[in-house]
């Protein structure tokens, strides 16, 4: 792959309209997520209806699947975040604990290597395990996005990083230059929210 200016420029000149939208909506969405804007689950929605079709088009199923999830959790996280929490009060930032955390990656793990074997075994689905990876703990961090746990973005950070070798290994070089975007995006979410939890 070219990593030359050249080539990055030539990669985002074969991007297509769609794609480039979906990209735009894509940022729009972690931007307003930092800022616990009730808007960023409209951009969710809409970059992932077009990242829904594109990814199943470039045979990367578990991705595929991955955004249609994500057009679901869009309108559960609309829903938490406009009627807030149990009491119908706003939605606050919280935390898990480290063991919590550490459950929930060896359970993420584990479905992960799981769903990856039966991946890889019957059906066509290339680079299996990373692909399952990335869909596995993106369905987690989009979950805890969606509820406002604070280390959702610490898990974005890896989720993304690792989402980048699969694209590069997939060929994807305008995604990985997006996706290494995000991995800065989710330093930025991480501090924004850091900042507003412990002035609660």
């Amino acid at each position: 792959m070219d990593f030359s200016p050249e080539g990055i420029s030539s990669a985002f000149a074969q991007m297509s309209g769609w794609e480039i939208l979906a990209v735009v909506f894509g940022i729009a969405y972690v931007l307003l997520a930092a800022k616990e804007s009730l808007w960023t689950w409209l951009f969710a929605f809409l970059s992932t209806i077009i990242y829904t079709v594109l990814f199943w088009e470039g045979a990367l199923v578990s991705s595929s699947l991955l955004n249609f999830y994500y057009m679901g959790m869009a309108v559960y996280g609309f829903i938490l975040w406009r009627s807030g929490g149990k009491k119908g009060e706003e939605l606050e930032i919280t935390g898990w604990s480290v063991k919590k955390n550490t459950a929930m990656i060896i359970s993420g793990l584990v479905i992960a290597i799981i769903l990856g074997y039966l991946s890889d075994t019957y059906t066509d689905a290339k680079f299996a395990y990373l692909d399952t990876f990335v869909m596995v703990f993106s369905v987690l961090a989009t979950w805890m996005l969606a509820n406002k746990i604070l280390e959702n973005w610490l898990y974005w950070m890896v989720v993304d990083s690792a989402a980048i070798v699969l694209y590069w290994q997939s060929g994807y070089l305008a995604t990985i230059v997006l996706f290494a975007l995000y991995v800065m995006l989710a330093f930025y979410g991480y501090s924004s929210w850091r900042k507003v939890k412990n002035a609660e």
